[in-house]
């Protein structure tokens, strides 16, 4: 190998029209000065590496906290470093540079545990940096001639460059063929084990819980997010960070599991503690879900809890389907009036009967007659209170009065005949409107 004392492209041989003094022996100085530093990198092998170890888990956070993959990166360290110094020693070109094996394994390995790829890059970035500063100073210190130095400097920077240039787009394309590959596989056999689950079909917990990458004995709410616009590319990302939201409100402190079902679908499941608070939509309210819904299910427990909280969010779904752009941002199963809701919802056409038949003018689709029909299904709630009724809606007692007693002749009989058949109408129009409402004007004032 001949290297020159000034390098002005980086090379694995260095040109000898670069050379600014030409002369044999400075060339051969200089050259061997390389290759010792090279010998002397193999001899150090063991320190060199662990003192590379112990600057990329410090700096690279991703790194952290998983032995396997600590372990798989002093084995990469190792690979490389002797690698580079064969590359020195034996003059060998950029072209027939390959990855070692243990660097190769070391990407395949991140790829599958999710680590990023800018994890795997920034380590050979950081790597370079430190194995040519350690190389820089043996050349100082056992270099007399600053001259032969420099040159040498130069050279072995320009060597370990090329080199890790190289090397770093290798185990990057194998990390993303490794990562294409592994998720197409999990994304199998996770829909195949969710498809089990959710059929209540007898699977093994801990196998199941290996293939979701969720552990299923503890207590879940399931939960359905949908984009309401035209899907977009962005949608399904938004749907995976408005879960995380959702979990954080509901108090949970773990990762939730996410399951997309189309471009503006997606399933979840939040753990909770085993004594949560309720799911109240009041909770979620305040979340910034510009164009997405949400319906959750009821808190259970297990495997069996985590296929009934998802049927549970999958039936409070339909209620804020069937009511289009009048669905609130949230709708919980654990509400009662939504359990019932889901119940009307799956005969809309006897239940608009229902609604006819029960409200009279009070079932009319306008803004007068839902002023009416809220203020009268507080009513109800409060065992007929009208003080009780006006706290709760933020009126006048007397205006109250005034609303309850016009919703009464708007239905044309007392609120106490047939008074089930009553609320549960004041239900579906408060849930399933507009499907459930009577087209027609009436002049409800």
């Amino acid at each position: 190998m001949q290297c020159s004392a000034t390098v002005t492209r980086p090379s694995l041989v260095c040109n000898h029209e670069d050379v600014q003094q030409t002369d044999d022996d400075f060339i051969t100085r200089t050259t061997g000065r390389v290759t010792a530093t090279a010998d002397r990198m193999t001899e150090n092998v063991v320190s060199l590496t662990g003192a590379l170890l112990g600057v990329l888990v410090e700096e690279i956070a991703e790194l952290q906290g998983d032995p396997t993959i600590v372990e798989l990166l002093e084995a990469s360290i190792d690979g490389n470093l002797k690698t580079i110094a064969e590359v020195i020693r034996y003059d060998i070109p950029v072209t027939e540079i390959t990855a070692p094996p243990t660097a190769v394994e070391y990407a395949r390995r991140l790829a599958q545990r999710g680590v990023s790829s800018s994890a795997l890059l920034r380590a050979y970035r950081l790597g370079q940096e430190t194995a040519t500063a350690w190389s820089l100073e043996r050349i100082s210190e056992e270099e007399p001639d600053p001259r032969v130095a420099y040159a040498a400097g130069q050279a072995f920077v320009a060597i370990t460059f090329r080199y890790i240039d190289a090397v770093s787009e290798q185990v990057l394309t194998i990390y993303e063929g490794e990562r294409e590959r592994w998720l197409a596989n999990r994304n199998t056999v996770r829909a195949e084990v969710l498809a089990d689950l959710l059929a209540g079909d007898a699977i093994d917990a801990t196998t199941a819980e290996n293939a979701l990458g969720y552990r299923l004995r503890q207590r879940h709410v399931g939960v359905v997010l949908w984009s309401t616009g035209e899907p977009t590319t962005g949608d399904l990302s938004d749907l995976e960070r408005q879960l995380v939201r959702v979990a954080r409100a509901l108090g949970s402190t773990q990762q939730p599991l996410f399951v997309a079902q189309d471009r503006a679908t997606a399933w979840g499941w939040i753990p909770v503690p085993a004594s949560p608070a309720p799911v109240e939509a009041a909770a979620l309210a305040d979340l910034d879900v510009a164009g997405i819904r949400i319906a959750t299910g009821v808190p259970a427990a297990g495997v069996e809890g985590f296929r009934d909280s998802h049927l549970d969010a999958l039936q409070a779904q339909a209620v804020a389907l069937v009511a289009q752009d009048r669905a609130r941002t949230v709708t919980a199963y654990e509400d009662p009036e939504v359990r019932a809701a889901a119940l009307l919802s799956a005969d809309l056409e006897a239940t608009r009967r229902l609604v006819r038949t029960a409200l009279g003018g009070l079932a009319e689709d306008s803004e007068a007659a839902e002023r009416l029909r809220e203020t009268l299904r507080v009513f109800l709630s409060t065992r007929n209170s009208f003080a009780a009724t006006a706290d709760l809606v933020h009126l006048h007692k007397n205006t109250v009065k005034y609303r309850v007693d016009r919703a009464v002749e708007l239905r044309g009989r007392g609120v106490d005949e047939d008074r089930l058949d009553l609320e549960l109408a004041l239900i579906a129009c408060r849930w399933l409107a507009p499907a459930a409402l009577v087209s027609q004007p009436n002049p409800a004032r």
